[in-house]
């Protein structure tokens, strides 16, 4: 079948995403002298963090550990800035490689043609073409909403995260929130700080860990650690540690798992969340800790133990998930059930006839960075004086 649609032929790398992951490996290309094309469903870049981050965020990390390639964060900024200040930063880097994506370019399809040996990538009635096709539309690509018992019977209002904005508007009321991450203790936080009284739904075991340890970041510290000693002894020594600053947190219903922080991330995919104050609140009772929900009544929640109570809102904590399965039409690089690269981080960036996948590593914009420089490295290796002379025409 021949399709009708106007063809666009790209003579560089064609990116998917303009969120941090697909501005990093624009700007490496740019340094390497490779044009590329970046197609951006949303009408801005960073829309996640423009659009769906709740005001009060800021950096798990240090900043030094959120850099992009070629530009540091500005030196007045704090250890870990804001989400305003991270949008700034964000904005300035769009600006200072003259990255201007294609806004409200929603991605239908994407697919390999051996005959041509090009990707063809559907999106607003065109058919973009080209040799290199970069995904970079990352973990967070839609929120993650779960099944749970009579949840359309819950007459209240019910939010996922991703339509949170502050504690404020929730002042005086009781607020569920289903799940227990970072984002969860931080909305836990937010909305105690600010009038509301939060109960936080915790059904796995977790790792909390001390976001600092002597006024050492604990990533960084862990980092350091792991260049010299085995992963179970960094996981020792940071549960020693937390033991010491944070108490024993199985008191308050927050268990732990049998393996260590950083074993347990490599196996689960579930990062420790790193305490900016939640569990302080927890102890003294301002925050509650409620088991799992059985189903849900009109007004409130009955949970796992039989105890049902009345909430005036619901927010889902429950994290989001990649939306690359619905529109890439590969099987091998791609697991079709979670949208992450099939191979594991360090592995997880090229896959074959000039497929590539950035932001899926788990490890944060630290291992964005790695990857869109190793992905540049090895586009540039392929880039000739043929390639850049096909026609671009929109």
């Amino acid at each position: 079948m021949i399709s009708k649609a106007k063809q666009v032929w790209v003579p560089g790398p064609l990116i998917v995403g303009a969120g941090p992951s697909g501005l990093a490996v624009a700007a490496c290309l740019e340094s390497k002298g490779v044009p590329s094309i970046i197609l951006e469903k949303d009408l801005c870049i960073a829309s996640s963090w423009k659009l769906r981050m709740y005001e009060r965020l800021k950096l798990h990390l240090p900043k030094q550990f959120c850099e992009l390639p070629h530009l540091p964060f500005p030196k007045e900024f704090p250890t870990y800035p804001t989400r305003e200040q991270f949008i700034s930063y964000i904005d300035s880097y769009a600006k200072a490689f003259c990255i201007e994506p294609l806004f409200g370019m929603s991605v239908e399809s994407a697919a390999y043609d051996a005959g041509i040996g090009f990707w063809k990538v559907q999106a607003n009635g065109l058919e973009f073409i080209s040799r290199w096709l970069i995904v970079a539309t990352g973990e967070n690509a839609e929120a993650f909403r779960p099944e749970i018992t009579a949840m359309p019977d819950y007459t209240e209002v019910i939010l996922h995260t991703c339509e949170y904005k502050k504690g404020d508007d929730f002042r005086g009321k009781k607020v569920l929130v289903v799940g227990c991450g970072n984002s969860g203790m931080e909305v836990c936080l937010d909305l105690c700080n600010n009038g509301a009284q939060p109960s936080m739904v915790v059904r796995d075991k977790l790792h909390i860990l001390p976001r600092e340890i002597l006024g050492i970041s604990t990533f960084g510290l862990s980092m350091f650690l792991m260049r010299w000693l085995p992963m179970k002894h960094v996981d020792s020594f940071l549960l020693l540690c937390a033991r010491l600053l944070l108490g024993d947190t199985e008191k308050f219903g927050l268990k732990r798992p049998k393996i260590g922080p950083l074993q347990f991330k490599m196996m689960s995919g579930k990062t420790p969340v790193l305490d900016v104050g939640t569990l302080a609140k927890i102890k003294n009772g301002e925050i509650k800790v409620v088991p799992g929900i059985n189903h849900f009544m009109s007004k409130g929640v009955e949970f796992t133990d039989g105890r049902q109570e009345d909430f005036d809102a619901v927010i889902l904590a429950t994290g989001y998930r990649s939306n690359v399965p619905s529109w890439l039409k590969e099987e091998d690089f791609f697991d079709q059930r979670d949208g992450y690269p099939k191979t594991q981080f360090p592995n997880s960036w090229k896959g074959k006839n000039g497929l590539y996948a950035v932001g899926f590593t788990r490890r944060g914009l630290l291992g964005t960075s790695l990857e869109a420089r190793w992905i540049a490295e090895d586009i540039a290796t392929q880039w000739s004086s043929e390639t850049r002379h096909l026609p671009y025409e929109l």
